[in-house]
């Protein structure tokens, strides 16, 4: 009731967006479509002294974290409500993509940031399906719809082609970066070639502010009575009673999988 009574100045708070899992277009991870409305409702809700990006994310969609990103940023701006972002676990790869929207970022001692790099990775089953005698029948209109077939051997094109694309995108991805984090940066040779940075080491390269927990860092910026709303995306209602166990328990597999990368 305080803030409706005038002349009473309500306490501080800061909204806590929290980014958990691989980023992808698919409805169960973290995509732009599902947290459009959380991170709307973080900057909107009231008037928030700070967001926070609670992060422990292995990366994903390069699409993805860039639309989520854009989103954080344009909203942070034209609601002048700066962002900070707290690194537990790690937030490499797209995961790094989505910290660079806070104007600082923290970390853990043992926070894993960085792999600013891009990757393409699938498998060729070729060989297998010519031992147990099946012929692949592709008929198309284009010369390049059927490229990087997995069952087909590789093709050199191909290959250079997807490549380039892949350069393209990591070019985005580190023009980002120094758009964000600026004179920030060291001069590391390692730090665009997709290599990780542990703790310390990230601070050393730039690629983060300090060393430092959520609720601490922000009592000491907002003062000791700052209080915290948490935003969250919300599971379908499909999925809370079991109807999506299937599709659920892969989306686990491939997110194990990703955080499995760093070790985790």
């Amino acid at each position: 009731m305080k803030r409706f009574i005038p002349f009473m100045k309500s306490k501080p708070f800061v909204a806590i967006i929290r980014l958990q899992g691989a980023i992808a277009n698919s409805g169960r991870s973290l995509d732009n479509p599902s947290l459009a409305p959380v991170i709307e409702k973080a900057f909107s809700k009231g008037k928030p002294a700070a967001v926070a990006l609670e992060i422990n994310c292995p990366g994903g969609s390069p699409v993805q974290s860039s639309l989520i990103a854009a989103r954080i940023r344009r909203l942070s701006e034209e609601k002048k409500i700066p962002v900070f972002a707290f690194v537990e676990d790690v937030a490499a790869s797209g995961g790094y993509w989505l910290a660079c929207a806070a104007d600082e970022i923290f970390i853990d001692d043992c926070s894993i940031t960085g792999s600013i790099g891009v990757i393409s990775a699938n498998f060729g089953a070729h060989e297998a399906i010519d031992k147990i005698g099946i012929e692949r029948r592709v008929h198309t209109a284009g010369k390049s719809k059927s490229m990087m077939d997995p069952f087909k051997p590789e093709k050199p094109a191909d290959v250079k082609k997807l490549k380039g694309w892949l350069e393209d995108i990591h070019a985005t991805f580190i023009d980002y970066v120094k758009s964000r984090r600026g004179k920030k940066l060291s001069d590391n040779p390692d730090l665009f070639t997709g290599e990780v940075f542990i703790g310390q080491k990230g601070i050393d390269a730039g690629l983060a502010d300090g060393i430092g927990h959520l609720a601490p860092v922000m009592k000491q910026r907002f003062g000791d009575k700052v209080q915290f709303r948490r935003y969250g995306q919300k599971k379908p209602l499909l999925a809370r009673f079991g109807a999506q166990i299937v599709d659920d328990a892969v989306a686990g597999i491939e997110e194990r999988a990703a955080f499995a990368r760093f070790g985790l």
